[in-house]
């Protein structure tokens, strides 16, 4: 913000004042002269002259007096200019601060004594990094002098990083700042308009932690319905499947022993009661198997990631008719288990949403290594959507797309990797998911 105190109006009004001195000065001059040169005139001569000389002076008088008028109008209007000018500073909502080229500070105004706890009578005549942190001093310094050689007016607040300033009781904190400059006769003056951030500062890092906190939740979620799926899985083939492999054989036990007896009606029907049953048993361990697969594949921890996602699409093309085309290249990597499951969980998912939603009849699974990142796309030639510009995602999953796609970010955020999601309507959707190899292999021990 600038301190303009009129300067050049004042200089005008100078001038001008100066101008009708010089020209009263003349007249009363040339009204000398003329008197003595016409000294030995006649009276009536004599008497023309002094009148004309007297004209020339009282009009050189009226001319001083309107120039004095009208500078003492300039004056005034300078000083209602200056008044009006500090009265806006004084009720400023921002902290005004104006300091010299030597850094000093020559204005003060009440909102700036009331956050930084300095009346103003202290503050003035002080170095202004009396308000500055001492591990800033030099910084700020530097930054100003630079400011003053680029001959830039001003730089508007917001768009500069948020700095720090230095209460009297020695509590630093979070400040906006805009500078401005202007040159007067006596030099440089620099304004800086400062906003105390601290309410705003202490929102943004409570919604930080908040959305962290989050994250944890959902990551400690997710870690509990693994486990839980674990153990489901696990009990299900291991206690349930065996009971019904043992019902099985029980089964034929009592088939063998009907067929060595003569066959009577009674017995055929018995047999084919006891085949029926068989069948079901069979029906039923195999939808015992996929369930627990569908819960937690076993070969995800007894064979690794790329075998567990190629079962996965295998299974999904036997279930769909939707073909997958997939390219998995891993270069042997060891995928830790969180790693792993994370992975397989987001294949799982956008497949899911292809089945349910995209009508497409080919969809391609890669799975690249690079030098730092592992880079993993499912991408099909469905319906497609149009992108939703609020959030970058689009809208072919449906209804419950949204917290399928933030079940992916939230996994992928895990692994500390990111989403991108390209679709238009009629072109496809496309997945695409980016982590840091460091944070997904398994360390190498040496034993």
């Amino acid at each position: 913000m600038k301190v303009d105190l009129d300067i050049a109006s004042k200089s005008l009004a100078h001038r001008r004042v100066a101008r009708a001195q010089y020209a009263a000065l003349a007249c009363g001059l040339t009204a000398l002269v003329v008197l003595a040169v016409v000294a030995s005139s006649g009276a009536a001569t004599l008497a023309l002259i002094t009148a004309l000389c007297a004209l020339s002076i009282a009009a050189a008088v009226v001319s001083v007096l309107a120039a004095t008028r009208t500078q003492a109008l300039s004056a005034r209007n300078a000083s209602r200019d200056e008044s009006r000018m500090m009265g806006i500073i004084r009720s400023s909502m921002e902290a005004i601060i104006t300091i010299d080229e030597a850094q000093n500070i020559v204005i003060f105004n009440p909102t700036a004594e009331r956050i930084f706890g300095v009346p103003a009578a202290q503050a003035l005549g002080a170095p202004l990094s009396r308000f500055i942190p001492q591990r800033f001093r030099d910084g700020h310094a530097q930054h100003v002098a630079q400011f003053g050689a680029t001959g830039i007016s001003e730089r508007m607040m917001g768009r500069q990083p948020v700095l720090f300033g230095l209460r009297a009781n020695g509590e630093e904190f979070p400040l906006e700042a805009s500078i401005s400059q202007i040159r007067e006769d006596a030099g440089k003056l620099y304004t800086v308009m400062l906003r105390d951030v601290t309410e705003r500062v202490k929102s943004d890092n409570a919604l930080k932690q908040s959305r962290e906190e989050l994250r944890r939740l959902s990551a400690n979620l997710q870690s509990v319905r693994e486990e839980e799926k674990t153990r489901i899985a696990r009990e299900l083939h291991d206690d349930l499947g065996q009971q019904l492999t043992a019902l099985k054989m029980e089964l034929s036990v009592l088939e063998g022993e009907l067929t060595s007896h003569s066959g009577t009606r009674e017995q055929i029907d018995a047999m084919s009661r006891l085949h029926g049953m068989a069948r079901t048993i069979d029906a039923t361990v195999a939808s015992l198997r996929r369930i627990a697969a569908d819960l937690r594949p076993v070969m995800l921890d007894d064979l690794g990631l790329a075998p567990a996602i190629e079962w996965l699409a295998n299974d999904f093309t036997s279930r769909y008719g939707i073909a997958v085309e997939r390219d998995i290249e891993t270069t042997d990597t060891a995928f830790t288990k969180d790693a792993a499951t994370a992975l397989f969980r987001i294949v799982q998912e956008a497949l899911t949403n292809v089945a349910r939603h995209a009508e497409a009849s080919a969809v391609e699974l890669t799975l690249h290594a690079g030098s730092q990142h592992y880079v993993l796309r499912i991408a099909d030639n469905g319906r497609g959507a149009e992108p939703d510009a609020s959030s970058g995602t689009g809208e072919q999953a449906g209804a419950d797309s949204p917290f399928g796609l933030i079940g992916v970010r939230e996994r992928a955020h895990m692994l500390g990797g990111s989403v991108r999601i390209d679709t238009t309507r009629n072109q496809g959707f496309a997945l695409t998911v980016t982590f840091p190899m460091q944070t997904v292999q398994q360390e190498h021990t040496q034993t």
